[in-house]
């Protein structure tokens, strides 16, 4: 059957489709995970801390469906990706789990009762459930860079050869850190736009800032130890773009600063980084300025450019193998079938809208700062 789009361009949209889901989750529930890990810090009374967790309690269920929709682009569109990554990264998987379990228990359960002890408890649970996710999607992301311990054989089985604490490299902490710092920005920003004015937000500008300061430097960091520490993958056979997808038909090998290789080539997308420095450079100045909208756009800037900055990176692998390059995971090599992905878009095409639409809805519907005093007047609130 003759589809309207051609294989290859169907694998490039897929792929700046997957781009565009995991921005939008770091977006929407990255600055639930920076206020989570913000709280006991920045809020020291209960009725302080009450109100930070209200300025994201009726939106941070609908964030995590970007999560749930990167899952699943990644199992339909690059099932190769989903059975290597999901099964290699297992144990962090889980820890990644087990922590966002925290979140909702903790959202649910904190106000239960009136014991100080009881509510500080599930106060740090929900720092642990938003601070070790945030560093975690970090860390993994450092180890994508680097390459995964993992090798297919001729049946196209894969054998992951790594574990929990490999995971954790200088180079994978200096992302998972990056991670951390930019989604605390964020978390700032938005307390800066939704929490009311006074003591919290005083301490809010304060880490805020020297959260900004730290997501440069990480950045920059993260940049030079791709581009002099040992990282990177290139491509150096022909490559099919409209061919089946087979991972061991493509020739690959380690090339330290091959990362880099995208830019020279493509000179427009030295665009991401530079969101990446220039929107966190912003952000910091509506802290400074105490303009929310400056630093919430500035954050969301820095954030768009970091993440972008990967994927660019790494065009068109997916997910390289550090043990046999030859395994690596491309755009090309490692999506679903023709049809499959084809069919794939119409549906996104349809509900995508439909999502964006409906969470544009509910933002406007639910505009507006939280206050102490709402917490004695409604009893919807946590």
């Amino acid at each position: 059957m003759d589809l309207p789009l051609d294989f290859a361009t169907l694998r490039l949209i897929w792929w700046g489709l997957l781009g565009v889901l995991l921005i939008g989750f770091a977006l929407t529930d990255g600055f639930d995970l920076g206020v989570g890990s913000l709280l006991p810090f920045v809020a020291k009374t209960d009725e302080e801390r009450r109100m930070v967790i209200n300025t994201v309690g009726a939106t941070w269920e609908g964030n995590q469906v970007w999560f749930i929709l990167g899952g699943g682009a990644i199992f339909a569109a690059w099932p190769f990706v989903y059975a290597v990554s999901f099964s290699g990264f297992y144990l962090a998987m889980f820890l990644v789990l087990s922590a966002l379990i925290l979140r909702p228990v903790s959202f649910k359960y904190r106000s239960k009762r009136p014991s100080p002890k009881w509510r500080s408890f599930w106060d740090w649970a929900l720092f642990t459930g938003s601070f070790v996710p945030a560093l975690v999607f970090g860390v993994a992301v450092g180890n994508v860079l680097l390459g995964a311990p993992f090798r297919l054989d001729s049946d196209l089985r894969s054998f992951y050869e790594g574990n929990l604490l490999g995971l954790f490299t200088p180079f994978s902490l200096i992302a998972g850190l990056l991670s951390v710092a930019m989604l605390l920005l964020h978390g700032a920003a938005w307390l800066s736009i939704k929490a009311e004015k006074g003591p919290v937000l005083d301490r809010t500008r304060l880490i805020g800032t020297v959260a900004g300061l730290l997501a440069v430097v990480l950045f920059a960091a993260g940049g030079l130890y791709m581009a002099y520490g040992g990282v990177g993958f290139r491509i150096t056979g022909a490559v099919d773009m409209q061919g089946f997808s087979n991972p061991l038909r493509t020739t690959v090998e380690a090339a330290p600063g091959a990362w880099l290789d995208n830019y020279s080539r493509y000179p427009w997308m030295m665009i991401a980084p530079t969101l990446g420095f220039v929107g966190a450079v912003v952000g910091l100045a509506g802290m400074w300025l105490r303009s929310a909208p400056l630093a919430f756009g500035g954050s969301s800037l820095s954030t768009v450019g970091i993440i972008s900055t990967v994927g660019l990176s790494m065009f068109p692998f997916i997910l390289p193998s550090s043990v046999d390059p030859q395994s690596s995971l491309t755009v090309w090599n490692a999506s679903s079938s023709h049809l499959t992905l084809f069919i794939m878009l119409i549906c996104t095409a349809i509900f995508l809208p439909l999502v964006l639409i409906y969470t544009t809805w509910v933002y406007s519907v639910l505009w507006g700062r939280t206050s102490t005093a709402a917490l004695k007047t409604n009893p919807d609130l946590y």
